[in-house]
């Protein structure tokens, strides 16, 4: 089977590459919606109907970018979660340490190991999901997709959560008495000083960052296509002005994104709303590391506009 491309794009060797996409269709502790094994298969399929402009940033950022796809991060039959996990660890942090790595997931649970493998210093995870993600364990196992934000904790990261609108309420205490975990619950940003408190922390944050983006925080609306749903959310320009906020504070090291959650659906609105944000993540980065000063590099110039 010939490799994936991201927007039909050639694939650079990753030594001369800007952005990595790791596909990991991992999907083992579902829940409740089946179908998170095709999330990256999808997101991938539907780059492919994406104009390369970024209207927000005002630039085309694969002119100067370059951009691999990996193959897939498969379980193997015969492997543990456990042993998958720390698989995955190593994968990532065998990954050149200079591009923008963005992983697509699978289910929510493959997030710690990707952290783990490309911030191993103490950082910060921005999580924007529907859900805590706190629990301990779920289901008989610790490697559930609603104990990735738990595992994060553990090893010793600040977590910074916007548009949870789900949990325990062992999950709640464990908010409100540890420092190190500050949540923005969902309806609490619907006032707009909530809202503007949210911006400011984002901005003040600084040191190694990882976002991880659940993409059952949107609002059911916008993306019905998703393992969990939930009702309320965060609107599509909400998701963006958090990112923005991310991205282009001069004192945050970006070490990697996922988005993770995705169930493929008919009318394509989820995979699409999916792949559009994944190209939102690649420009506005790339613009943040002024690459658009850079001199072009062709990569556009091998297939033809849409």
């Amino acid at each position: 089977m010939a490799q994936a491309r991201y927007q039909l794009l050639p694939n650079r060797p990753l030594d001369d590459t800007d952005v990595i996409v790791l596909p990991v269709p991992y999907e083992q502790t579902v829940s409740y919606k089946p179908g998170t094994g095709r999330g990256p298969e999808a997101i991938l399929a539907a780059t492919e109907q994406l104009e390369y402009y970024d209207e927000d940033q005002r630039w085309s950022p694969f002119k100067h970018m370059g951009i691999t796809v990996l193959p897939p991060f498969n379980k193997h039959s015969a492997e543990s979660e456990g042993d998958f996990q720390r698989r995955l660890q190593q994968g990532v942090a065998a990954l050149p340490g200079r591009p923008l790595l963005l992983a697509l997931g699978g289910e929510h649970s493959i997030t710690p190991a990707l952290i783990q493998g490309r911030m191993s210093a103490s950082g910060t995870a921005v999580l924007l999901d529907a859900h805590a993600d706190l629990r301990r364990e779920f289901d008989g196992t610790r490697f559930s997709h609603a104990c990735p934000m738990h595992h994060v904790r553990e090893a010793g990261h600040t977590i910074l959560m916007a548009g949870v609108r789900s949990l325990l309420d062992e999950e709640a205490i464990r908010i409100d008495d540890d420092p190190g975990i500050r949540c923005f619950m969902d309806r609490e940003l619907q006032r707009p000083e909530c809202w503007r408190a949210l911006l400011a922390a984002i901005a003040a944050l600084s040191g190694p960052v990882w976002l991880t983006i659940d993409m059952d925080a949107f609002n059911p609306a916008v993306v019905p296509g998703v393992g969990t749903p939930q009702p309320g959310g965060l609107s599509w320009y909400q998701v963006l002005a958090i990112i923005e906020a991310c991205l282009f504070n001069p004192r945050v090291s970006l070490c990697g994104c996922d988005l993770v959650e995705l169930v493929p659906e008919p009318s394509c609105v989820s995979d699409m709303t999916a792949a559009k944000l994944s190209h939102k993540l690649i420009s506005w980065w790339g613009k943040s590391q002024r690459l658009d000063e850079r001199p072009e590099r062709g990569s556009q110039t091998e297939i033809d506009y849409q």
